[in-house]
This record gives C-alpha cells, sequence and structure tokens, in this order.
C-alpha cells in the first residue's frame, strides 16, 4: 500500500500513530539522526500530511517528550490515595515496560528542549516523584525519602534504555522487585568504600587538545549547535586544522567516549584487583560506575545523547566496550545470584545505572564522597544485595 492510498483511509489516531512512530525514531537513531521524512513514511503518511500535524521536528519531538510522563501521571493518578507503594511501583513500571521502544525521550530533556518545554517537563515528573515520596515516606521512613523515590523511578525507567530481550511480564516483576528495594535502603548505611579512577591525561598534543575543548562545548551547547570552527577556536587553531586530525565533528565525540570508556576500563581492572569474593566485587563496581559518572559528568551526559545518532562505524567500538563492562557486571552478579539467568541479570545492572542517573541528577551531581556513597548504597539495593 502506498503512503498516499494509506493517507486516504485518515485512521482516527494518527496523530498517535505518528508520536509513537516518532519515540521510536528518536529513541532509536538520535533526535539529530532522524528525520521528518522516515517518520512519515514508517507511519505510511507522506512529509506532507505529517507537517499538518507538528508544524517541525522540534515540536514533534517536544510533543514525544511529554508521552511517556503524561502517562506516568495518568497511571499514578489512578491509584487511590493512601494504596500501598507497590501498587504506585506497579502501575509506574506497567507503563514503561509497555512503551520502552519510545519511552527513553523525557530523560533526555536537558539536552533538546527549550527552557519553557523543559521546566513544564521537570514539573511533571515532579508530581511523579512526590506521589511516589508520599508513600516512600509511610512505609519506609528513612533518610532521603524524595531521593530514594527518584532512584526507584530511575530503576523502572531504565528499560526504555537498553534493548535487551525480555518478556514484558518478567521485566515488570524484576523491575518492579527492583524500585522496591530502593525505596527500602538506608543510604546512609553501607558506604564509605573508596575507589581510585585514572587522571584524566593532560592534554600534550594537538589531538588530545581537540577532545578536551570540544566535550564541554558540547555538554554546554549540544553537540549540534557546536561547529568544528568554535573548537578551533578554543583550542587557539584555525579551522582547517582540525581536519588534519578528525575527519568531522562527530569522529571528535566518537574518540573523545572511546578514550573515556578505555580509562574506566583501567580505573574498573584496578579497582577489582585483589577482590576475590563476588558480593565484594559487585560493590566494587558500582563504587567505580558512580564515581565515574560523578567525575565525568560532561562526557556522560553528552555520550547518553548522543552518542545513538552517531554513524555505525563509529558507534561500533563504543557499543563493544559497553557490553563487555555490562558482561563483567552480569558475570560478578550471578556469582552472588545465581537464580538470575542472563538477561534477568542485565535487565537488573540496567536498573542500577537507571538508579545512578536519577539519583545524580536529583543531586545535581555535586561531586562530594558522601553523595557517591549515597548513590552507590541505592545502585546496590536495587541489584538485591
Amino acid at each position: 500500500m502506498t503512503a498516499e492510498s494509506t493517507a486516504a483511509v485518515r485512521p482516527r489516531n494518527r496523530k498517535q500513530l505518528i508520536v509513537e512512530a516518532a519515540g521510536r525514531a528518536f529513541t532509536g537513531r538520535g533526535y539529530h539522526a532522524a528525520s521528518m521524512e522516515e517518520i512519515a513514511a514508517s507511519v505510511g503518511i507522506t512529509a506532507a500530511a505529517l507537517y499538518r500535524h507538528f508544524p517541525n521536528k522540534y515540536a514533534l519531538f517536544a510533543e514525544c517528550a511529554y508521552v511517556m510522563v503524561d502517562r506516568l501521571v495518568a497511571a499514578l493518578d489512578e491509584v487511590r490515595p493512601g494504596a500501598p507503594l507497590s501498587d504506585l511501583l506497579a502501575a509506574g513500571t506497567r507503563v514503561t515496560v509497555a512503551h520502552r521502544a519510545s519511552g527513553g525521550l523525557y530523560r533526555w530533556e536537558a539536552r533538546y528542549l527549550g527552557r519553557e518545554d523543559r521546566q513544564a517537563l521537570r514539573t511533571k515528573f515532579g508530581h511523579v516523584v512526590e506521589r511516589v515520596t508520599g508513600a516512600v515516606r509511610r512505609e519506609h521512613p528513612l533518610p532521603q525519602e524524595q531521593l530514594r523515590a527518584a532512584a526507584a523511578l530511575g530503576a523502572i525507567g531504565s528499560i526504555t534504555m537498553h534493548r535487551t530481550s525480555i518478556a514484558p511480564r518478567r521485566a515488570e516483576e524484576l523491575l518492579q522487585a527492583a524500585a522496591s528495594r530502593v525505596v527500602a535502603t538506608d543510604p546512609t548505611v553501607g558506604g564509605g568504600r573508596r575507589v581510585q579512577l585514572p587522571t584524566q591525561p593532560e592534554p600534550r598534543t594537538r589531538r588530545a587538545e581537540i577532545l578536551a575543548a570540544a566535550v564541554p562545548l558540547f555538554e554546554r551547547d549540544g553537540f549540534a549547535n557546536v561547529t568544528n570552527g568554535r573548537i578551533a577556536e578554543a583550542v587557539g587553531v584555525v579551522p582547517s586544522a582540525i581536519y588534519r586530525y578528525f575527519p568531522g565533528k562527530a569522529d571528535i565525540l566518537a574518540a573523545a567516549c572511546l578514550q573515556d570508556a578505555e580509562l574506566f576500563a583501567q580505573a574498573v581492572a584496578q579497582n577489582l584487583r585483589g577482590v576475590a569474593e563476588p558480593r565484594e566485587a559487585v560493590a566494587a563496581l558500582a563504587a567505580t560506575y558512580v564515581g565515574y559518572n560523578f567525575e565525568r559528568t560532561a562526557l556522560t551526559s553528552v555520550a547518553s545523547a548522543e552518542i545513538v545518532g552517531l554513524p555505525v562505524e563509529l558507534r561500533r567500538p563504543l557499543v563493544v566496550a559497553q557490553r563487555e563492562h555490562i558482561a563483567l557486571w552480569e558475570q560478578q552478579l550471578r556469582a552472588v545470584r545465581p537464580e538470575l539467568d542472563s538477561r534477568q541479570a542485565r535487565v537488573l545492572v540496567h536498573a542500577g545505572f537507571g538508579v545512578v542517573v536519577e539519583a545524580g541528577r536529583r543531586l545535581r551531581w555535586r561531586d562530594a564522597p558522601e553523595n557517591r556513597d549515597v548513590v552507590a548504597a541505592l545502585l546496590v539495593g536495587a541489584l538485591g544485595l
């Protein structure tokens, strides 16, 4: 069936179909790589028909970004006041699992949305956090109720950020259990593990100077808004000099991410050296991962939103590095919890990463030993240790 013939049918839920298709495209390819033409084609309409619903790509992205939060708000509002915390977590988990393919965009709001949309989205998500916080306060009156609530929602939302294949019902069970453990974790207990992270190398070559100058610009202004000319200006060279070292801007981002992945792998190996007991190994992994995210916030922020839009050949080594890291977590976690199969362990590891994202944001990534300890405790709690 052609786009034109499909368009003639005009389904009543066309706008909803467009938003779902756009959410999948933005999640899978990134905001800048996804085009209005491909989104229109996936719905079976022309680009002109798509523009009748949304005047530009930003308007469509903003709509997609709101969808998941609006669904969470609606789902939690349907739960009666005073209901058990488990009812709220179950309602939220059903939403994220059902819409995992297109629902991760609300976590990118600081990267792409304008100020008003960003504030509106934060207000909506704040409503969700406050609803969960109220139940947490009733059932688990421990320190940092709001932080624990946000971290639990991070665990629930993590399913939208990876592609591990798992049955929806099983995913719901795992994520709800992880979120329940997070809210029941006393974040002031069990911290204090200190890990070593390699110092960022001093840029001693022109190539290293370009990488060091580019990342803060990408983080502050957005990857798409930074030109090679601005990077050259920050380094103190003419724009043409950039091309002696990198074919394009995407190559700069990929190189910066790969360099950091190598440094992180060194940190993991160093902090696991001499650790034989699996439970201690997981604790060391957690402390290293949390410390890395607090110390390298600029690059992790850029990478989480932009890597998906890189060309396949540039993205591939980064994906390989990430998979190797996940495999290490999976191995150690299953050694502690042998009842988990490989997929279940990976889902839980990603849930732990989601905890770090939301708890770190709630703490505004203020790097202090006590903040690292709190977030590491919540991560370990999500894993069921």
